[in-house]
């Protein structure tokens, strides 16, 4: 992972961090600890469903995205909480193996007034899958430091050149 600050974050500025997915077992054992719903855990009831089979909790779904976003997208050196999440939607059912594209764009970055030292980055994020369509969309507020005083500018800094590989 690149060293990331508050102004490496530039409005408009997307994010391909990879793809996650889930098996079957996954959703199943992620939903018998955290959401144990019938259509999570349960395969006969699930195909008889709405949705034709399992599907994953939007929380694992939510769980999915995380991991690249957490090694891909923040800086272990600038990264200081995450003190909200907005507008989280679950569009579509994820389904088992399902690849899902991880897309984050940068919404908005400002220094805080009152704590010159981080800012504030809120970043859209998206869920896509094979076809484009989003499954789970939602808002991330970040808190991120700024750059020190004699800290390296890395190359391409500020510019729109956020491709991080798959997670």
């Amino acid at each position: 992972m690149t060293e990331r600050w508050l102004d490496d974050y530039v409005p408009g500025t997307v994010h391909e961090l990879g793809t996650v997915s889930a098996s079957e077992a996954e959703i199943i054992d992620f939903a018998m600890r955290f959401d144990p719903q019938p259509m999570h855990v349960d395969p006969e009831f699930a195909a008889r469903g709405p949705f034709g089979g399992i599907i994953a909790s939007g929380w694992h779904t939510c769980s999915l995205m995380m991991r690249p976003y957490a090694l891909h997208y923040l800086s272990p050196v600038s990264s200081l909480s995450a003190p909200a999440i907005d507008e989280l939607r679950f569009l579509r059912p994820t389904r088992p193996g399902e690849p899902l594209r991880v897309r984050v764009t940068v919404e908005h970055a400002r220094r805080s007034t009152s704590k010159p030292d981080r800012g504030v980055v809120r970043s859209r994020v998206e869920l896509l899958d094979r076809d484009g369509a989003q499954v789970m969309t939602l808002c991330v507020v970040n808190l991120i430091a700024c750059r020190p005083a004699g800290a390296r500018e890395p190359a391409g800094a500020g510019r729109a050149a956020g491709n991080a590989g798959t997670a």
